[in-house]
């Protein structure tokens, strides 16, 4: 299984791109896709699932031209988009047997899938009651599981973590990195902490550009000795800011304590490990 995105721009003006000159080739694994709002992350996704059309550039899955042939690819997609939707009226199991009829799966064994679906994502106590009496993080539960109904060989999760609370994003980080080893899953969020201890692979854009990629231990190597901590006054924060860049602050004593990028340290700081949100601010602020 082999994903190619060559050289792929979308371009929704003489002068306006959603995405530019993007290329990456992934295999099974996860791909962690991390960037702003407005960095291009849901644009790239909605092209891979062929809900749009590049304006340039090519995308094979497998040596098969997924534009010319968008079908290859569907059969093989689950897709969890940022704007996902569900029928309020239906419950949980009549939504994923109705999305099931759409992908064409069926058979005598999609009761148990859907089941097994509902269970994994901590649904089956409240599979019966009408999807409109969800919590916000249940519906998102409900289209990670529609997501997952044709057991697919691409997965595509925009934004897949919004409105679950802690213990269900580590019931979802569990279940995305079992399917990662027969299956390409790409996890798109601006939030570090949902991919830094899943991703094989992260990927950070920036207005609409890949600016870096590579292995969470070479994207955090970069920043090495550069990552600090020490206490200012409140009044010093803006000045502070105007030399270095601040990952952080936290009252302390009724001072801040401050951690920051910098190539040259400040007075009294101390040198900290760096992690991968010091390095995903540092690409996003800097480059």
């Amino acid at each position: 299984m082999k994903l190619e995105i060559q050289n792929v721009s979308k371009r929704y003006s003489k002068e306006k791109y959603g995405l530019r000159d993007f290329s990456i080739t992934l295999d099974k694994g996860i791909l962690g896709l991390l960037g702003p709002n407005g960095a291009g992350k849901s644009t790239l996704l909605k092209m891979i699932a062929t809900v749009t059309k590049p304006t340039d550039g090519m995308l094979l899955l497998n040596k098969n031209n997924i534009v010319k042939d968008p079908n290859y690819m569907r059969k093989q997609l689950g897709f969890l988009p940022q704007d996902f939707g569900v029928y309020p009226n239906l419950n949980a199991i009549e939504f994923l047997s109705y999305i099931a009829a759409m992908k064409g799966v069926g058979g005598s064994n999609l009761k148990a899938r859907v089941e097994q679906l509902l269970e994994g994502l901590n649904l089956i106590e409240s599979a019966h009651k009408p999807i409109g009496t969800y919590s916000g993080g249940m519906k998102q539960r409900v289209g990670i599981a529609q997501a997952l109904l044709n057991q697919p060989k691409i997965v595509i999760f925009d934004e897949p973590t919004v409105g679950l609370d802690p213990e269900e994003r580590v019931r979802f980080r569990n279940l995305i990195s079992d399917l990662a080893n027969e299956s390409i899953v790409i996890l798109s969020s601006h939030i570090v902490s949902d991919i830094d201890t899943i991703a094989d692979t992260i990927a950070i854009m920036k207005n609409g550009a890949l600016i870096c990629t590579g292995n969470p231990e070479e994207i955090i190597k970069h920043i090495e000795g550069k990552v600090y901590e020490t206490t200012i006054a409140k009044e010093s924060l803006s000045e502070f800011k105007n030399i270095h860049l601040v990952v952080s602050t936290a009252r302390k004593n009724g001072a801040l304590l401050i951690r920051y990028i910098s190539e040259n340290a400040a007075p009294n700081s101390i040198s900290c490990a760096p992690n991968l949100e010091d390095a995903y601010l540092f690409r996003t602020k800097s480059e």
